[in-house]
């Protein structure tokens, strides 16, 4: 069976992420679009994954929870998880060894954990946008002890992408899969980049904007709509 998929989404508790982003909403727009499966991915942080999760349970949609890691180096890696303690527990450990740098919400806007209901609960005061203390060499292993699996996030970009800031990728990072935003370029990527023919690609929107959440486009193949579903197929390259 297919099933349609968005892995890359922002809530408001991304500095970058638009107020309206809110549980309710990421939840009932992406259910309105014909989504099966989103993960909510906010910037080194899992806390507005409890409400989002529920949001969708309201509906029949299933919401992995993930995180959007800055690398030590600034390579963006989405991170999913089978369970939301995992992702609570991993993002705590994110936490910890990000710098203490004080948001400043006139400048890189608001951090607003909510409940599933769309009230703010909590605002969360360390930058969430600056580089973590895990490198990309140690990502996936990392990832892989809470329970989660990881991907190079929009390698096809000029910046905050593995292949912009690292220049390769290959076997000794530990992937099985890689995003693209936009898929037109991904026969010059595997041209360039031949280790990319290894890795499954998958596509996502990285919304951060209710318009930038784009229609259904690309599916996986599964034989259920289920997080276990999902995370065989990511690690199976």
């Amino acid at each position: 069976m297919k099933f349609s998929y968005d892995f890359h989404i922002h809530s408001c508790l991304s500095p970058c992420g638009d107020r309206d982003m809110t549980p309710q909403n990421i939840a009932n727009l992406s259910k309105i679009m014909g989504f099966d499966i989103i993960a909510l991915t906010d910037h080194n942080t899992s806390r507005n994954c409890p409400a989002v999760m529920a949001a969708g349970e309201e509906i029949g949609l299933t919401v992995i929870p993930g995180m959007e890691l800055c690398t030590s180096e600034e390579v963006h890696v989405v991170c999913l998880f089978p369970t939301t303690d995992k992702a609570l527990s991993f993002s705590d450990y994110v936490y910890s060894t990000l710098p203490p740098i004080k948001n400043k919400p006139s400048i890189f806007g608001e951090q607003l954990v909510c409940d599933k209901d769309d009230n703010v609960i909590d605002t969360e005061e360390k930058l969430l946008i600056t580089a973590s203390g895990i490198s990309c060499a140690k990502v996936s292993e990392t990832v892989t002890k809470y329970g989660g699996v990881c991907y190079p996030a929009h390698i096809d970009r000029s910046s905050f992408s593995i292949l912009s800031n690292l220049g390769t990728i290959d076997e000794s990072f530990g992937f099985s899969c890689a995003e693209i935003f936009d898929m037109t370029k991904e026969t010059e990527l595997k041209e360039k980049h031949p280790y990319l023919n290894n890795l499954k690609i998958i596509s996502d929107s990285d919304a951060h904007y209710l318009d930038k959440m784009r229609l259904p486009e690309y599916y996986l193949e599964l034989p259920e709509n289920t997080v276990d579903a999902v995370f065989k197929y990511l690690k199976t390259r």
